[in-house]
């Protein structure tokens, strides 16, 4: 008698396999459609890879890393011996590749880079950490106080880290050693809250940061291409805070409200804090170094076009450049490109080159005629018509785990959009500036972001818990997006 045994790891791979036939299958089939009337040939291809990448994100069949290696190859078999624009000489398979790498030499690639290395340093230093467990040790043990201390952290952190994963990574640990010094299950009321908070609160200052997230700079990237202009750090920072304010205060009533954490005496939690902070000894001289390189670039990138003519990505390389340095630095390159994450760089490049490949193609002026074009849109008020696609966003967002993949997807499509509107260009600068805001919506669902992901797997919360909070969070957050349009930004020149 035999046996055969069917590892559990099977289903799942059988499951990928037949999501990335899928995928390929229905950009051969984008292919061999007639061509539309009004898109070129090289543009029914960006459309083909535009379908291909959104199963593969979607889906996740395959690495951050591999999808782009499979859209690259995919592009170059799809675009050779076509023309790259009307008129144009048909591509080689050399121009093909050229025209698909061209997200790679973008200085918002440069930036993310840096930005991931910055946050690798705080790692390494363990500064994250002593910043996390200092702000939480000072705000006191109560619901309210907890959810503030939760949601402070999380704004520190966004300041210098752009990875939304590595931060609430650095802050699980914190928020789960507070409930279980109060005596409290994991899945308690409290431990419910504060994992929803945390997740909740990252994708929150996602929108107030401009360097908070790689979606920012990858929305930034393609309007500097389209509108020759981009907005400064401090710029991204003024225009977002009436709104991340108001989404920080619905948060919070929120979490209050519909979870009603209870808590019980706070001694042990704060001598638990207390111990967990002295553990980490005194300030290290390496900490003290990062924390001058960090200070500094906050007031380099928030007086950017005001003090200094340098750019973002100028002052993050200066910075990195110095936490490199034999003797001042605090790390080296051998420890530093071990913990980035190569992969979401290399995704994030080839994002980049497939929204180019749409702009260029005429894809993405087309798409955006065929879908919201047909909407009516351009002859409603301004606020209407944000609120309107920061609406067609959101829901879209539910199909996305990715917000830089739903960025490199829709943000071509918006700017094609906004270009057609006759509102002007500074106009149509601010509504797709505010919809690169709205691609960091993802408090309905555990899967719309890798944040929430990791609050979920500590077993806080369920998904009808999360979901709650979330429905609440995003309809309130859609009508601010529209009061805000209808009358503040319109003031500060945004729209």
């Amino acid at each position: 008698m035999s046996f055969s045994f069917i590892s559990p790891a099977e289903p799942q791979s059988n499951r990928k396999l037949a999501y990335l036939i899928l995928a390929l299958a229905l950009y051969v089939g984008v292919l061999l459609l007639p061509t539309p009337a009004g898109l070129s040939a090289s543009g029914q291809v960006a459309l083909g890879l535009l379908v291909l990448v959104i199963v593969l994100w979607i889906s996740e069949c395959v690495s951050p890393a591999n999808s782009a290696i499979i859209l690259v190859g995919m592009a170059v078999l799809g675009l050779m011996g076509k023309p790259l624009r009307e008129g144009g000489p048909p591509l080689s398979s050399t121009g093909a590749l050229n025209a698909m790498l061209t997200g790679f030499s973008s200085t918002a690639v440069l930036l993310v880079a840096a930005a991931l290395f910055l946050a690798v340093a705080l790692k390494l230093t363990g500064l994250d950490r002593r910043v996390a467990l200092l702000v939480m040790s000072k705000v006191g043990i109560s619901a309210s106080r907890l959810i503030l201390g939760a949601m402070l952290v999380g704004f520190v952190l966004a300041l210098f880290i752009p990875s939304a994963t590595a931060r609430v990574g650095a802050v699980i640990p914190i928020m789960v050693g507070i409930i279980t010094a109060l005596g409290l299950p994991v899945s308690s009321s409290l431990g419910a809250t504060l994992m929803i908070v945390t997740a909740s609160a990252c994708s929150i200052f996602n929108m107030g940061i401009k360097t908070g997230a790689a979606q920012n700079l990858i929305s930034l990237n393609f309007m500097q291409q389209a509108f020759g202009h981009t907005i400064t750090w401090g710029g991204w920072f003024v225009t977002a805070l009436p709104f991340t304010i108001g989404m920080c205060v619905v948060l919070y009533l929120a979490a209050m409200f519909i979870l009603r954490p209870e808590v019980p005496a706070k001694e042990e939690a704060e001598r638990r804090l207390a111990e967990e902070l002295a553990s980490l000894g005194p300030v290290t001289p390496a900490e003290m170094r990062l924390m001058f390189v960090a200070a500094l670039l906050l007031v380099l990138w928030s007086t950017e076009g005001v003090l200094h003519p340098l750019d973002t990505t100028t002052t993050t390389q200066l910075g990195i450049a110095l936490l490199l340095m034999p003797r001042f630095g605090v790390m080296h390159w051998a420890q530093a490109e071990k913990l980035v994450p190569w992969g979401t760089v290399i995704l994030f490049a080839a994002g980049i080159s497939l929204g180019t490949l749409m702009s260029t193609t005429g894809a993405a002026a087309w798409l955006a005629q065929v879908t919201l074009g047909q909407l009516g849109l351009a002859a409603l008020p301004v606020f209407l018509v944000v609120g309107a696609l920061s609406l067609f966003s959101i829901v879209l967002h539910l199909g996305f785990a990715s917000a830089t993949g739903l960025a490199s997807t829709l943000i071509p499509i918006m700017i094609a959009f906004a270009q057609t509107l006759p509102y002007g260009k500074e106009t149509a600068f601010g509504i797709v500036l505010i919809q690169s805001m709205v691609v960091s919506f993802g408090f309905i669902l555990p899967t719309n972001a890798p944040q929430n992901m990791l609050c979920y797997g500590t077993g806080a919360f369920t998904i009808n818990q999360f979901a709650k909070v979330g429905v609440v969070v995003t309809v309130a957050g859609l009508a601010l997006i529209v009061l805000l349009s209808a009358t503040l930004w319109p003031l500060m020149g945004v729209l």
